[in-house]
């Protein structure tokens, strides 16, 4: 897969992506990824991104030109159909079905904005969708296109040690994920739970699917309510309200 970040700080992006898992990717061309900054498509002397907002207010606006070239350079270097992403807090939820959507496209790029944010007429003209990462500010886009990248390359074929890591992760089947336990067998007191030293790999996997519900049952309920449950699901989760 190919990514473009557009971004005034691509040292930023390109050194926390050389570390564990997605430097790894990186190294075996699992994905490539590319850093266009808005700064080299500008034509005065001063190399000027931003200008005061038309109605007055505080700060400043990234302006249209240097991110219009920044993102035409990007989509020449990318292949046809990449699509064009601008992060935003006014975008929409950035989740695990969106990662998997975004897997499957031959490329993605990733605009990062600043300051105030950028002239409307830019999203208008040159990008496809805007998402959001929650419901906070930040100082950039920067984190969120970071925080979007792990999230996808994850999901790439090679990218884990191990495929099935991916597909049994929080979110994957809309719940969040089971507890996970290794050696020594007990720590202060606390035991490894003994179904998963019991070799009965049935009762390992309703276990781990009752964990499961349970946990997104107390801690993220919306979730359940949007996936539902088969009668199995619904069996499982009414004994573990009943024992927790």
């Amino acid at each position: 897969m190919r990514i473009a970040v557009v971004t005034l700080f691509p040292l930023m992006v390109r050194d926390a992506l050389a570390h564990g898992v997605l430097g790894r990717a990186l190294e075996r061309g699992v994905v490539e990824v590319d850093y266009f900054d808005p700064r080299d498509y500008t034509t005065d002397v001063h190399r000027t991104v931003d200008d005061r907002p038309y109605g007055g207010g505080p700060g400043m606006v990234l302006k249209v030109e240097p991110l219009r070239g920044a993102v035409r350079a990007a989509q020449a270097a990318l292949p046809p159909g990449s699509r064009r992403v601008y992060l935003g807090a006014d975008g929409l939820e950035f989740d695990q079905s969106r990662a998997r959507e975004a897997r499957d496209w031959p490329g993605l790029i990733l605009v990062a904005g600043r300051y105030e944010g950028v002239d409307e007429r830019f999203i208008e003209c040159e990008i496809d969708e805007q998402w959001s990462i929650g419901d906070y500010v930040l100082t950039g886009g920067e984190l969120p296109a970071l925080v979007v990248i792990d999230a996808i390359v994850r999901l790439l074929p090679g990218a884990l040690g191990s495929e099935e890591s991916a597909a049994q992760e929080s979110f994957t089947d809309g719940l969040l994920d089971w507890p996970h336990y290794t050696r020594p067998a007990s720590v202060d007191g606390h035991a490894v739970p003994a179904v998963l030293a019991s070799g009965d790999h049935a009762a390992i996997r309703r276990w781990r699917l009752q964990q499961a519900l349970g946990r997104t049952w107390l801690r993220r309920p919306d979730l359940l309510e949007r996936r539902g449950m088969n009668g199995e699901e619904r069996a499982l989760l009414e004994e573990f309200k009943r024992t927790t």
